[in-house]
């Protein structure tokens, strides 16, 4: 099998891999350029129009005002995609690039295909206004169908789901509950101080690390991974682990370890039946890792438990900040909170670390735009001053910087919904009940209609007289968007602003000329496909 489909490939180049045109297009081909038009020229006419025009191969006239069109709805069923030898290929040979089949498919099907995987028909979007189409219509209790294996697993565990992996009303539930004192920028000011002091840690351990090795630091990703876990866990059990200090505790690196493992199994596991899944040490190896990572926040929330417990018994009045409130509201079973608590925990530990690695990657390859983000911090908090809320505020280029990041690397580079209900229109097709469609966020974020130059690092795209610039809405979501986005988005913010602008204050970050370009790979999240490693020179 290895042998023949090494023969298929030598002689075969990749776009002859994926199904021949159809008649009539020349319509599809030219989308992408329609597109452009159509963004350039958006003079009144909504996205459904666009969409529309897409649809049926229309374009409007530079500055002329088309008015809307009489809807001529068409069935999914004629919309192309990758045909079988091309799914194939880029699961056995390039499952690692898999962001790049989106802007592939892009180029080649237009901004929406259909593809099947399995027993499941796929309708993959890569643009923002048909994105923000679905999500319009996604419903009260937006599906998500892309967390099987992870749902498997708790059903083997009997755990509960959290608010990633659960669904529908109980979904609801679960985040009018997590969303207190997380997503309120006023309950942010509680924790600037927490994550300032892990921060110090942070700068302390980025001094030890490069004054012992000639100023490297050699794979930033895992040094972020402890900070990251200290932060997300100061946050949520109100309480250091040590995650910083030097020697690493060997728990530290066995829950890092384990977090790796649930992202870069997720996706091999996804493409193994689950009759034969169970027999593989794979699997295994998946089980095994969110076991540690449901023990350890399940021992934490236990601690936290018999403290409440112990205050009440003593007639004090119980304070503190989210585990405590969770824990004392009685509005989640423990059960209930100990699954949230893990995937909180997941999510908060890959997001932060993956775009500080990415951010420093790039501001040390480019020396100007790190003294313009130096001067700018400089100016706001000169001196020993640690930023705070209010500085952060008057950081434009601060925020500009990570938004740049976050779009050239979607931590998550695709996501999904399942509009449940029947009729969904989208680019001018109606779509049947319980259709599966896939956000393309990679491609949009990295399509050149919306950001010119799209594989540049630029950060002052996002400004306009150093204020920030609003792009298209749906351009760069990597939090989501709607009422299923990113619970943990501000918190995440918050831990990047504080770090970044710190770091820089400190450190001036240098290019190991020896290293090659880096580029990303994807294992449900973006990470480097090699170690980071950069020189921190102390500015003092």
């Amino acid at each position: 099998m290895a042998a023949w489909w090494t023969r298929i490939t030598r002689y075969r180049p990749l776009s002859l891999l994926l199904r021949p045109a159809p008649p009539g297009f020349a319509r599809v081909a030219g989308a992408r350029t329609r597109i452009r038009s159509w963004t350039e020229t958006r003079t009144g006419t909504g996205a459904e129009t666009r969409a529309l025009r897409w649809a049926h191969g229309e374009a409007a006239a530079p500055g002329v005002v088309t008015p809307p069109v009489a809807e001529n709805l068409r069935s999914p069923e004629e919309l192309k995609g990758p045909g079988f030898f091309s799914i194939i290929y880029w699961v056995l040979c390039r499952n690692e690039n898999a962001h790049l089949l989106q802007v592939e498919c892009k180029n080649r099907y237009g901004p929406m295909w259909k593809s099947k995987f399995g027993p499941y028909t796929v309708i993959s979007v890569a643009d923002a206004d048909l994105i923000e189409q679905v999500i319009r219509q996604e419903g009260k209790y937006p599906m998500r169908f892309d967390m099987k294996n992870w749902t498997d697993y708790r059903d083997l565990r009997g755990y509960a789901y959290g608010p990633l992996t659960e669904n529908g009303s109980k979904w609801n539930h679960l985040r009018s509950v997590l969303n207190q004192k997380m997503l309120r920028p006023r309950d942010m000011v509680a924790y600037v101080k927490p994550i300032n002091e892990v921060v110090t840690d942070l700068v302390a351990r980025l001094h030890m690390l490069s004054e012992n090795n000639g100023g490297m630091v050699n794979d930033l990703a895992n040094e972020f991974y402890k900070f990251a876990f200290e932060g997300i866990s100061t946050v949520l059990f109100e309480k250091r682990l040590g995650c910083l200090e030097q020697p690493v505790r060997e728990e530290t690196q066995v829950f890092i370890n384990a977090v790796r493992t649930v992202f870069i199994h997720s996706e091999k596991i996804s493409l193994i039946p689950k009759w034969i899944r169970n027999f593989l040490p794979l699997w295994k190896q998946y089980c095994n890792a969110w076991d540690v990572i449901f023990s350890f926040g399940m021992k934490e929330v236990d601690k936290k438990m018999v403290k409440i417990s112990e205050m009440v018994a003593r007639g004090e009045p119980v304070v503190g900040e989210y585990l405590t409130y969770l824990l004392s509201n009685g509005k989640l079973t423990e059960h209930e909170i100990h699954g949230s608590i893990a995937e909180l925990l997941l999510a908060g530990i890959d997001t932060t670390s993956n775009t500080m690695s990415w951010v420093l990657y790039h501001l040390s390859r480019e020396p100007h735009l790190q003294e313009r983000l130096h001067q700018e911090i400089e100016g706001v908090c000169p001196g020993d001053t640690i930023p705070n809320v209010q500085d952060l505020a008057k950081m434009s280029f601060l925020k500009a910087v990570i938004k740049e990041t976050l779009r050239l690397y979607p931590v998550v580079p695709s996501n999904s919904r399942l509009i449940e209900e029947g009729g969904s229109k989208v680019g001018g097709y109606v779509f049947p009940k319980n259709t599966l469609f896939q956000l393309c966020n990679y491609a949009v974020s990295h399509s050149p209609e919306i950001f010119p130059d799209p594989e540049a690092f630029k950060p002052e795209r996002w400004l306009r007289k150093g204020t920030m610039l609003a792009h298209s809405p749906f351009g760069s979501i990597p939090f989501g968007f709607g009422v299923r986005a990113c619970v943990g988005r501000r918190v995440a913010e918050l831990e990047m602003y504080l770090t970044l602008s710190r770091l820089i204050k400190e450190f001036e970050v240098q290019w190991d000329p020896s290293q090659k370009k880096i580029l990303p790979r994807s294992c449900t999240v973006m990470i480097p496909s090699e170690s980071i490693n950069l020189k921190f020179i102390a500015r003092k």
